[in-house]
């Protein structure tokens, strides 16, 4: 499916908040109004095709992925100057993808954040996360 009409990310335009920083070809670079208060400086890079997840992506859309990556972090390093980033997909439900429209998440990274030095593994690492043999079997 190359569009898919209730998609909010097929459909950025529809959404005032939503804002299209940087374009290529084949992917946005978008960053959205409502995250940028605890995310700040945050967005997404998106195919501008509906796919559901990051392994529908064409080579020529990977490869744009990977030049837009650069440019958005040429922009936020000069708006926001982080210190780091964490870039990550999700795919699927049980990985909290939300959305599905292949999206991948670049999140500047900040000293002074309270939760800075704790990366997406921090999370995933946690004994409570410890899978249990015979209960998803």
């Amino acid at each position: 499916m190359a569009y898919d009409l209730d998609c909010p990310l097929c459909n950025p335009h529809k959404d005032r908040d939503q804002n299209i920083v940087l374009e290529n070809e084949t992917c946005y670079f978008l960053q959205h109004n409502k995250h940028q208060g605890i995310l700040e400086g945050s967005g997404l890079i998106i195919p501008k095709k509906h796919h559901k997840d990051v392994f529908e992506l064409t080579q020529e859309e990977w490869n744009d992925t990977y030049e837009l990556v650069h440019e958005a972090k040429k922009f936020i390093d000069n708006y926001h100057s982080p210190d780091g980033y964490t870039i990550g997909w999700n795919v699927g439900k049980v990985s909290n993808q939300e959305i599905f429209h292949c999206h991948l998440h670049l999140i500047p990274r900040y000293k002074d954040e309270p939760l800075a030095g704790k990366g997406i593994r921090y999370w995933l690492k946690q004994e409570e996360n410890r899978r249990v043999k015979g209960e998803s079997e």
